[in-house]
């Protein structure tokens, strides 16, 4: 018995598991912060400066690919007139924009942290943080509502 794989299941594949890549942890960083804050402040160096590295590395280039394998999907039928692709190519584009400032935040969160130590850290880390989490936390809920659109294709 042979099984035939297509080119664009390949690619839906590979897209799902860009997204997974570069939005997992990022996923999770607004339940992991807090409780470090909380519980392990001495921590937040070594954990800001890792996600600050992990953005450079893993989550740009996976958004990358995320948007090159929706490319090729989209283009290969013709889809781009579709709410169930524009929404989250919209989305996409707000996170990419976004991005920009949390990888800057990250870097300065890891310097920050750094410099003014815990368990009380500068006032000025606290602003950053604020700001980071915030856009950390709104950017994981349009994540889902991307993936609501895409799964479900709501108005298809």
């Amino acid at each position: 018995m042979s099984v035939a794989v297509s080119t664009y299941s390949v690619v839906e594949s590979l897209h799902v598991m860009a997204a997974l890549a570069a939005y997992g942890l990022p996923f999770a960083y607004p339940l992991l912060l807090p409780y470090l804050h909380r519980n392990h402040p001495g921590a937040l160096p070594a954990v800001h400066d890792v996600q600050h590295r992990l953005n450079l590395v893993l989550t740009g280039p996976g958004t990358v690919l995320l948007f090159a394998f929706g490319v090729y999907m989209a283009s290969k039928d013709h889809l781009w007139g579709e709410t169930w692709v524009m929404v989250p190519v919209a989305i996409l584009a707000v996170i990419v924009v976004a991005g920009g400032a949390i990888v800057r935040w990250t870097g300065q969160l890891a310097a920050l942290s750094a410099t003014s130590g815990p368990p009380s850290f500068s006032p000025e880390y606290h602003r950053v943080y604020r700001r980071y989490m915030t856009t950390e936390v709104t950017l994981g809920a349009l994540v889902l509502v991307a993936i609501f659109f895409m799964v479900a294709k709501p108005f298809a």
